[in-house]
């Protein structure tokens, strides 16, 4: 969970972004940042998660505004976007982002975030192969974990 200073530095930004692009600022769009910030920091959520919980919360949102408020943050660098193999687009929030490469298993659909100096040398090292100033990138492996009663199992 973002503490209120980073969720109200994230409205400010939000709230500059729009009037830029001269778009409405409702409530609701500033709603997805709370719920969004409100979660762990590694924690990545997917419309239909996000439409649900906001629900339960007794907001009345609908899903055509998380999912263009969410495209929005990612404009404007609030929010990052990830599209793990088969799965829908999951979110996280972007302003304390450092940066970190993802596990997804293939069992269990678990995501774990993972940092590593180790890929920084390797883009260095790509970087003068390519003769390119390798600005960023984006690793995921995939694999089979070996969690003895996962209750993330999604197969018998």
């Amino acid at each position: 969970m973002a503490e209120k200073s980073v969720v109200d530095k994230a409205k400010k930004i939000f709230e500059n972004f729009l009037s830029r692009q001269g778009s409405r600022k409702t409530p609701e769009r500033f709603s997805v940042i709370d719920e969004l910030y409100a979660l762990p920091q590694d924690e990545h959520i997917d419309v239909e998660g996000l439409f649900l919980l906001m629900r339960n919360k007794g907001y009345t949102i609908s899903r055509a505004t998380i999912y263009n408020t969410l495209d929005l943050l990612v404009e404007c660098g609030l929010a990052v976007k990830h599209q793990f193999k088969d799965k829908v687009a999951l979110y996280e929030q972007a302003l304390t982002y450092k940066h970190h490469d993802h596990h997804v298993c293939n069992q269990c659909r678990k995501i774990r975030e993972f940092s590593d100096e180790r890929l920084n040398l390797i883009k260095e090292a790509m970087g003068r192969e390519f003769r390119s100033a390798i600005s960023s990138h984006s690793l995921v492996l995939y694999g089979d974990c070996q969690i003895q009663n996962c209750e993330n199992l999604q197969f018998g």
